[in-house]
């Protein structure tokens, strides 16, 4: 591991706004947060995660846009992590915690019903079928989703992946969901949502090789 990560690593564990609970904590359903997150913003704003947040950008220009909610990302990669964290304190943002974990661990993480809404930007699409299950919108995590979720909350899918998008509506055609929106072109499509208008580095990269940028949002019905 090169010094600079080694680095960063431990600048993580001085900033108050990332979280890095241990596998034990987790695994016995013993993480102090969960159901307490307002104690850590220091009010009841609605919750907002990011799943798989990379380098935090969605995450940070979220809040910045929407100051009266209260953002989570969550990545198991430090490194990447570290980039959002760094902005965050820059900026003395207080709407912004990041969880340096795996997203599988969603319900040590939170209470049920306790999440606004969830955003999933560009993912990996883990296309080979021996991988399936670890696709963020495999039924197996859109229950997980469920749970923490409140009542008619809202999940965001933002892919460059085609293959992810139709396999994703494809499950939502099949269940108990309520398709809110599906667009294969956002960028190429009316739309008055400037949330989808953030980019990523790694969406520019993918809309300078002209990949369209699709997306889809869903809710769940009881």
């Amino acid at each position: 591991m090169s010094r600079t990560k080694l680095k960063k690593f431990e600048q993580l564990k001085l900033m108050k706004h990332v979280i890095q609970p241990s596998r034990e904590e987790l695994l016995s359903d013993n993480f102090h947060l969960k159901g307490r997150w307002r104690t850590q913003f220091n009010n009841d704003n609605p919750i907002i995660v990011e799943l798989g947040c990379g380098k935090g950008e969605y995450t940070v220009s979220l809040a910045e846009m929407n100051p009266d909610f209260n953002y989570i990302g969550i990545d198991i990669k430090g490194s990447r992590i570290y980039s959002g964290a760094d902005i965050v304190a820059q900026k003395n943002m207080n709407n912004v915690l990041f969880i340096r974990t795996q997203v599988e661990y969603l319900l040590s993480l939170f209470s049920a019903n306790e999440v606004h809404e969830i955003w999933i930007t560009f993912p990996d699409p883990q296309i080979k079928f021996n991988r399936r299950k670890k696709r963020l919108t495999h039924l197996s995590m859109l229950e997980k989703y469920k749970t923490i979720l409140k009542r008619n909350g809202v999940v965001n899918l933002k892919t460059d992946s085609l293959f992810l998008h139709g396999y994703t509506l494809g499950l939502l055609e099949t269940g108990s969901f309520r398709i809110i929106k599906s667009m294969h072109d956002i960028y190429n499509n009316y739309h008055n949502d400037n949330r989808l208008n953030i980019k990523t580095y790694y969406e520019n990269r993918f809309l300078n090789n002209n990949q369209p940028i699709t997306y889809l949002a869903f809710s769940f019905i009881d």
